[in-house]
């Protein structure tokens, strides 16, 4: 990474594909901040910068290096390859760890399964400038995605013609709406709205608080 972009990144502000630490906390939550950007779109966390711009530093870069990639190696499942980049900046040394969009999604918080159990699974993703729980519906999806699992015998059945219906007439839908305009359970609204996801009829979407909500894709 070059010197201006370093600055312009600090400037800008954490986002989706940026984070500040003042420090390594916790192996734990570390963990959980390097799976939501594998499982997302990537992004840089910058230690040795507050929340609020301030550039703090690190004490020891190599020692906060060896933790970032401890974590990433043995706290994430699969594990997730960090790369890291030192800088000063205001006499102050910085510690970059870069993650890459992932194509062994979904990751999450090692529990020790040999299986992802998505009941009980830790699987965080990136929202605007947070990490946050993945919904089942977004576990089912990235699972899919990336496993290139097709759609076998996928068609158009009253289940989807509804969820049409309701989007003709309102701009997003949830699993909870359809569940009660169709009178199924939450769980079956749930698959015909993944799959729709997957057929390319919908678009999933998360909140700030973790609440998911689906749309046509155009």
């Amino acid at each position: 990474m070059k010197r201006r972009e370093l600055i312009d990144m600090i400037e800008e502000g954490e986002n989706i594909q940026v984070e500040f630490k003042r420090k390594f906390s916790s192996y734990e939550k570390i963990a959980k901040e390097i799976i939501a950007f594998a499982n997302t779109k990537g992004g840089y966390i910058l230690f040795g910068v507050d929340d609020n711009k301030d550039i703090i530093g690190v004490e020891s870069e190599k020692e906060e290096a060896a933790l970032i990639t401890e974590t990433a190696a043995k706290y994430c499942e699969p594990p997730i390859e960090v790369t890291i980049e030192y800088m000063e900046f205001r006499n102050k040394e910085i510690v970059i760890a870069g993650i890459a969009e992932s194509d062994k999604k979904p990751h999450r918080l090692q529990d020790f399964q040999s299986e992802l159990d998505i009941n009980s699974a830790i699987v965080n993703v990136r929202v605007n400038d947070k990490s946050i729980p993945a919904s089942k519906e977004m576990i089912r999806i990235m699972r899919a995605q990336a496993g290139n699992l097709p759609l076998k015998k996928y068609y158009i059945g009253d289940n989807e013609k509804a969820v049409f219906n309701f989007l003709s007439k309102n701009e997003t839908i949830t699993v909870k709406q359809l569940s009660q305009l169709i009178n199924i359970s939450e769980r079956r609204a749930s698959r015909t709205l993944v799959k729709m996801v997957r057929a390319h009829l919908l678009i999933i979407h998360t909140k700030d608080n973790g609440e998911e909500f689906f749309s046509n894709m155009s």
